[in-house]
């Protein structure tokens, strides 16, 4: 997965102040959603013998249980979702 740097604009919204805020997924932070990054969590069944037993689904390598979070500035950069920009 390639790493993308931490720089956000203020071109998202037409005005400032009027963004939407979501939960940070890992601390639980409240967090404008412009500035946060989506990470999407899921399982995946990849054993050959459990795909061989299941349906058509099982043999394409079925995706369970897929979420979409939303990780903070701070959480992005510790859970190396993202890399700091040097300066």
């Amino acid at each position: 997965m390639a790493k993308k740097f931490y720089k956000r604009g203020w071109g998202h919204t037409k005005t400032r102040g009027r963004e939407s805020t979501v939960r940070c997924g890992f601390c639980g932070r409240s967090v404008p959603k412009y500035k946060t990054f989506s990470v999407v969590k899921g399982m995946r069944i990849n054993d050959p013998m459990l795909r061989g037993r299941g349906g058509g689904a099982l043999r394409r390598g079925l995706t369970m249980m897929q979420n979409k979070i939303y990780a903070c500035p701070a959480c992005a950069r510790h859970r190396n979702i993202v890399r700091r920009k040097k300066r």
